[in-house]
């Protein structure tokens, strides 16, 4: 199948879409090679999803333990060990970094370790050595990005959180993405006095309204201090290693011991060589594709977050497979955009799938918008002590009765909308929601128990 090249296939990435491509398209015959710099399992594995759980099911148990005392349990809580929690977490990432490898192995795929460069629309150099292949796949993905602002030699980014020391005290967290967000709550939680500075007027751009001001209330409540319309002028270290951050609007000021940036993330494009050889990028930096994934080049295509607009890894992965079975099966597999369920491992967790109710009221006529929502506190806090609620929402289409978007705030909200994700990619209407007998006592049950829709206010 290689005719005159060294491979068929030759990815650049080994995070989660490049294994992915690369271990499917050798299983289907292919000579594949993949290439890494770095620990296999990219991102989400060594420094994005799988230790932010880890360390938000480590939060979780310290929120436990207070919780637990209403319901009996006495005595002192016990200490928070963070050394044994990072030891712990970076063995947990090595087990899977072999996983990955193993699996890679077993496919038949060459592993080539070191830094790739396109020298040609079929040539990859790694460490001086040129290597051909028939189809060039990029799946470097996407890193931290820290504005220029004074002093941000200063701050530190996501990937540097997991392997703190010491603990932080105070943590400054710039940002009001869902890494922000979520940063904020798990070192919140873990014992750090956490301070949220946000440049725009609310947090989560881009998730439903009032999901956005329902997780700042809780956020707030639990005791994370929020500062909205908050912009960053400059950092400054303070003899004893502690740091101030100075904001240009307010001339306030917020003393940490970390400073945390979480301002987004750009795609991984610089020093791969795609704009010698004519991979075009769009303003973000992001290679353009198109609905094949393939870029300006011909034989060079884009995959995951160094292309999509949607930075999830379960979307690399269908990209990934897609990709494969248009270059080695028949091409009929796609990746549908339209209902793709998420989640935000804040404290409660916020789970979303389909439209926010501003984009309903975008794509349709507003008056053909009906929303339904409930505000409550759980039955586990009726003893627990804590002031936290949930929040439940749909947004209904009366004319079609279809259910276009399902958003929750509340324990374990993603374990919950993955399912609701399922009925809403098969066109639930309201009316099927209303017939489906709820799971009782439960949060998820109050979805298939709302009845009356809410009076805009």
């Amino acid at each position: 199948m290689t005719d005159r090249h060294d491979f068929d296939l030759l990815v650049i990435g080994g995070g989660s879409a490049g294994v992915r491509c690369a271990r499917m398209a050798a299983q289907r015959g292919a000579k594949v090679a993949l290439v890494e710099a770095a620990a296999l399992g990219g991102t989400c594995v060594n420094v994005g999803c799988i230790p932010k759980k880890l360390y938000s099911y480590a939060a979780g148990y310290g929120e436990g333990f207070v919780e637990s005392a209403g319901y009996g349990w006495e005595g002192p809580p016990p200490s928070f060990n963070w050394d044994k929690l990072k030891q712990a977490r970076a063995a947990e990432i090595r087990r899977l970094n072999g996983v990955y490898g193993n699996l890679l192995k077993a496919a038949g795929v060459t592993v080539i370790e070191g830094w790739a460069k396109l020298d040609g629309p079929h040539h990859v150099v790694v460490d001086k050595k040129r290597h051909s292949a028939r189809h060039i796949v990029l799946a470097t993905g996407g890193m931290p990005h820290v504005p220029d602002v004074a002093g941000r030699e200063h701050a530190i980014t996501s990937e540097q959180m997991f392997d703190l020391a010491p603990f932080p005290k105070r943590l400054a967290v710039v940002g009001g993405g869902y890494i922000a967000c979520e940063m904020a709550s798990i070192f919140h939680a873990l014992g750090a006095e956490v301070t949220l500075l946000q440049r725009g007027g609310a947090l989560l751009a881009g998730f439903d309204g009032e999901v956005r001001r329902f997780i700042a209330s809780e956020m707030g409540k639990a005791g994370i201090e929020i500062k909205l319309n908050w912009a960053v002028e400059g950092i400054t270290r303070h003899a004893d290693g502690s740091f101030c951050v100075t904001s240009d609007s307010h001339g306030s000021i917020c003393e940490a011991d970390v400073v945390l940036y979480a301002t987004g993330r750009k795609p991984l494009t610089a020093g791969l060589g795609l704009e010698e050889v004519g991979v075009k990028l769009d303003a973000q930096g992001a290679v353009v594709v198109d609905g094949d994934y393939r870029s300006s080049v011909q034989s060079v295509y884009a995959i995951g977050d160094i292309s999509s607009s949607k930075q999830l890894t379960p979307v690399a992965l269908a990209e990934a497979m897609a990709l494969v079975d248009t270059l080695f099966g028949d091409g009929k597999r796609k990746v549908d955009y339209e209902y793709i369920p998420t989640a935000v491992f804040t404290h409660p967790n916020i789970g979303t799938v389909g439209r926010t109710e501003e984009q309903a009221r975008s794509d349709f006529d507003r008056e053909d918008i009906e929303i339904y929502r409930a505000d409550f506190r759980s039955l586990r806090h009726t003893l627990s002590g804590s002031q936290e609620r949930c929040f439940v929402k749909l947004v209904v289409q009366k004319s079609s009765d279809r259910v276009l978007g399902l958003h929750m705030v509340g324990p374990d909200a993603g374990e919950i909308v993955q399912g609701f994700a399922v009925a809403m990619r098969a066109g639930a209407t309201k009316a099927l929601f209303d017939t489906t007998i709820g799971v009782h006592p439960t949060l998820a049950e109050e979805f298939v128990t709302l009845r009356e829709p809410a009076v805009d206010d």
